[in-house]
């Protein structure tokens, strides 16, 4: 372990190392049931080295895309999967899907509660459709669910992570009751399950969702696939997002790989070793805190990681600031850089975000960014070696004695 005070001036406290490495140790078991079933998915595709050259134009006949694609609905326990360079990020994914999934005079239900900002023009847009769009802020214990009122047909949308929200992310025990639930309704329900991946050991197909899609530039991505995104689920729900990703008739029967497959699949492939390592980052981030009287989500002990993303009320807009630029500091890329907040677009509130990885946005890799907007809460994320996370956490913290 590190001494108390390093060369580059961040401290870190080794009084509470004994309890993060029993905490630690729990997550190495979930990084070894989800590296078992990886493994399974990939040496029982057929994937070889041919497979992984990647396709130009149409991208007819790619057998490594037909196999990743087997590999993923494997891996995340549904039927069927899609997985494409052609989305630009796990936002296009999410509004390919609800576009596929709903038609004039039926109705989304989102039961996590208000989405995260970058969704809010594709239900704007919806709406002015003729879907209608329902948003239940969820109790303290989930989802608050009575019977009856989606109809079959609506479409049921869960938001496992918290977003920019004050509420705990969602694992198995807030989700599965939700697909129970509407099941029995005849509704279909959507999981956007962008941060969570591999977190537990099991994946939201497990639990029975229809559907479900997230970001490459997260956690299956393993920080090695440059971009991208998946959806996995029911063979008729995949298609008809294939038919919305691409065209009617053409669907999953096109979308050229070019040099994209072979880090999509290296990337997935390592993905729950990188994500473990996020865990553990965050585990220490939630103890630090703790120790310097800083609320966090979720706390020290928490064994129900259910993402990857660390929630640290900081209590003023300058404190924000300085921990985001402190990580960045601690960056391997554009460590120099000073970020600053700004009208990023898609999001109501002007936003600062510390990323310097090696993939443009990748939220795997150590990040932290912030809705300038009270209670001040900056949302730390990634980290694929948690030495590097400890260092850059310390660091941060130490900063905000200046403020």
């Amino acid at each position: 372990m590190y001494d108390r005070e390093d060369k580059g001036g961040a401290t870190t406290n080794t009084d509470i190392m004994g309890p993060i490495r029993e905490e630690w140790h729990a997550i190495d078991a979930v990084v070894a049931s989800n590296t078992k079933r990886m493994v399974e998915a990939f040496r029982t595709s057929g994937l070889s080295t041919p497979d992984l050259m990647g396709t130009t134009g149409y991208g007819y006949d790619d057998r490594g895309r037909m196999l990743l694609d087997r590999i993923v609905a494997q891996a995340f326990g549904t039927e069927r999967a899609l997985i494409r360079a052609q989305w630009a990020s796990g936002t296009h994914a999410l509004a390919t899907a609800l576009k596929a999934l709903t038609r004039p005079g039926q109705t989304v239900w989102i039961v996590s509660g208000t989405p995260y900002d970058t969704i809010h023009p594709t239900l704007e847009r919806l709406a002015s459709s003729g879907v209608t769009i329902e948003i239940l802020e969820p109790g303290p214990e989930g989802a608050e669910l009575s019977s009856g009122f989606p109809q079959h047909g609506d479409l049921i949308y869960v938001q496992r992570s918290r977003g920019y929200s004050a509420r705990s992310s969602w694992g198995q025990a807030e989700i599965e009751p939700i697909v129970q639930w509407a099941h029995a309704q005849g509704a279909h329900v959507m999981v956007d399950n962008c941060y969570g991946e591999f977190t537990q050991s099991s994946e939201p197909g497990h639990w029975g969702a229809d559907l479900v899609v997230g970001s490459l530039m997260k956690n299956p991505g393993g920080t090695i696939a440059p971009t991208g995104a998946y959806a996995a689920g029911r063979h008729e729900l995949v298609d008809r997002i294939a038919d919305e990703l691409f065209a009617p008739g053409i669907g999953g029967e096109v979308g050229a790989t070019g040099p994209y497959l072979r880090l999509m699949a290296q990337g997935l492939f390592l993905a729950p070793q990188m994500v473990g390592e996020a865990l553990m980052g965050g585990i220490y981030a939630s103890h630090r805190a703790e120790s310097l009287g800083i609320p966090t989500n979720p706390g020290p002990g928490d064994r129900n990681r259910n993402d990857i993303v660390v929630a640290l009320q900081l209590g003023s807009a300058e404190r924000v600031i300085k921990f985001c630029q402190s990580i960045q500091a601690w960056s391997p890329v554009d460590a120099a850089a000073k970020p600053e907040p700004w009208d990023m677009p898609g999001y109501e509130n002007p936003i600062i975000m510390a990323a310097g990885g090696f993939v443009a946005g990748g939220s795997l890799e150590l990040s932290a960014d912030a809705p300038i907007r009270p209670p001040y809460t900056v949302y730390l994320q990634g980290g694929v070696n948690r030495w590097h996370t400890i260092l850059a956490v310390d660091a941060a913290f130490d900063s905000l004695g200046s403020v």
